[in-house]
């Protein structure tokens, strides 16, 4: 697991936990910065999983560039 994806379950737990302390203290502010935090989690976690896809299409890229040019 990547440092971005722990930042981004750390975040989603953050807001969690902000979003449900909003509602049981009826504060609209501390709820929303919850879900900002979860956004912001899942959006690192999506971020990582395209650093990662980019990262295997270019070594498939060059694999493949380097057998056709042998």
């Amino acid at each position: 697991m990547s440092n971005d994806d722990l930042k981004g379950k750390a975040n989603q737990a953050k807001g969690d936990v902000k979003e449900k302390w909003g509602e049981l203290t009826d504060d609209e502010q501390t709820k929303a910065s919850g879900k900002a935090d979860k956004m912001k989690g899942k959006a690192q976690e999506k971020y990582q999983d395209i650093k990662d896809k980019a990262k295997e299409t270019y070594e498939d890229t060059k694999e493949k560039a380097s057998k056709e040019f042998k």
